[in-house]
């Protein structure tokens, strides 16, 4: 055999996946057809927030005569130099995850990969040549590609998908988003700040599908201030283009009625699907289906030396979830068990005000029937969040209901809307993911002023000793 481990791709947790084998003695193989870095570094994760870094300098601008800072001129957005410093961010990326698979001797192989058969890849190589190589295991981590409904117009030139509006040319006057999960959110707050009149059409009842009904019903009224119009329970029918404009017809399944919605630009953002085009799975007996590959909870397939991880598996369509499965595949390869928390999963919102939750989510423990008790602090109360600026919002913790005395429940969930919420998630993660008791929590000292402290008063909130809350 060429290698013990061939790893087939190489995004967050592809290359995650080969330089953990490499650490467990395994000599390996990364084979990748585009940008190291996947989806994540090249089209979605990290040029997003770099975008979303230029959104909050502009909105910060914005708000300067509140801090006492006052200014004799507009701002002007130079598209080029936007593109030029988040281009700047992903190719440092890009360079450091080429010297870690060099030093971790990973051979990598840059060409589109199918199996020949169940040890053996051919590899058509990026000089039109074929190479075959064999290894003992695969761990197949292709990703995941945008999804193109079947809406009449949805392939007209202009009509962008979250790939290609990330490398527009210019900010649209009116953008209309089909799509009101994290992507089209994120991508519509972008340009919202960056002056875009902003439409987004959701097919289903509700927004940001896995949050909250209570986060997302005070939060529409804050998107709606900035400007960005939503509608829900809304079909998209079709898409017309009139020169440079766009006309796009949709249908009310609350009114029943007719809608057209008028723009510049047309992004879609209805999912996205696995990878597993060109692998030629069917010959060698993987079994898959539209949401993924078939995988046990170790992500191995069907076929036993093969393995499958992140968003081709449809387990969950998040690099940080790829990079925790690539690890998990790789030690149990080597005979490493540990207990998993892979079940345990923070998700970041990166809008304006982010979003970020883990755990059970208060709706789902609603329909369930889950006992539970529930509690929020504002972060208008917060001393940090007042300095800032920035108090919209606040931290809800859902916890167990199975004892009379609350000190012994143990969270079960957290969602945050406002300030930092995707660095404040990973307190409440790592106490869900842990199982710890809310009395052994309620006494650690928080730091003083910090953002930190909603965390602390919500959850005194919850055993009935809050100081700050009524």
């Amino acid at each position: 055999m060429d290698k013990d481990i061939i790893v087939i791709g190489g995004g967050p947790g592809g290359y995650t996946a080969a330089i953990r084998a490499s650490q467990c003695g395994y000599k390996v193989g990364l084979v990748e057809r585009d940008a190291l870095g996947g989806t994540c570094l090249n089209r979605g994760c990290i040029p997003t927030k770099a975008l979303y870094k230029n959104a909050e300098v502009i909105n910060t601008y914005k708000e300067l005569s509140e801090f006492g800072i006052n200014t004799n001129s507009e701002f002007t957005i130079d598209v080029g130099q936007i593109h030029a410093r988040k281009g700047k961010v992903m190719d440092g990326l890009r360079s450091g995850i080429e010297e870690l698979i060099k030093a971790n001797k990973i051979e990598l192989y840059r060409g589109n990969a199918g199996f020949v058969d169940k040890n053996t890849l051919k590899i058509e190589l990026e000089d039109g040549s074929e190479q075959e190589v064999t290894a003992e295991k695969f761990i197949i981590a292709t990703g995941s590609a945008p999804i193109i409904p079947p809406i009449d117009g949805a392939d007209i030139d202009g009509v962008y998908t979250s790939d290609e509006i990330l490398s527009f040319k210019e900010i649209p006057q009116e953008l209309l988003v089909v799509g009101g999960g994290v992507i089209g959110m994120e991508i519509a707050s972008i340009f919202n700040s960056f002056g875009s009149k902003v439409t987004v059409v959701e097919f289903l009842p509700k927004i940001l599908g896995q949050v909250d009904t209570d986060v997302t019903k005070r939060l529409q009224p804050i998107l709606k201030k900035k400007g960005i119009s939503i509608n829900t329970s809304t079909g998209v029918t079709k898409i017309e283009k009139d020169g440079t404009r766009f006309k796009m017809y949709a249908t009310s399944s609350k009114t029943k009625k007719d809608m057209e919605f008028e723009g510049d630009a047309v992004l879609i953002c209805t999912g996205r699907k696995p990878v597993t085009e060109g692998l030629n799975l069917d010959e060698i007996g993987v079994e898959f289906d539209r949401k993924g590959i078939s995988t046990d909870e170790n992500f191995k397939t069907s076929v036993d030396n093969i393995f499958a991880i992140g968003d081709v598996n449809g387990k969950g369509m998040l690099a940080h979830i790829a990079s925790n499965q690539g690890i998990r595949a790789v030690e149990h390869i080597a005979g490493i068990e540990v207990e998993s928390k892979g079940d345990i999963v923070p998700a970041c919102i990166f809008i304006f005000p982010e979003i970020a939750t883990v755990g059970l989510p208060e709706d789902e423990a609603k329909v369930n029937g889950i006992e539970y008790r529930t509690n929020k602090f504002m972060f208008a109360g917060n001393g940090k969040a007042m300095t800032m600026g920035e108090t919209a919002g606040y931290l809800k913790l859902i916890a167990s209901k199975e004892h009379e005395d609350p000190n012994k429940e143990v969270l079960l969930g957290a969602q945050i809307m406002g300030p930092h919420a995707s660095d404040l998630i990973h307190e409440c993660t790592l106490a869900i993911a842990n199982n710890i008791k809310l009395g052994d929590i309620k006494n650690v000292i928080h730091a003083h002023p910090t953002l930190s402290e909603v965390f602390i008063e919500a959850l005194t909130g919850l055993v009935g000793e809050g100081i700050h809350s009524h």
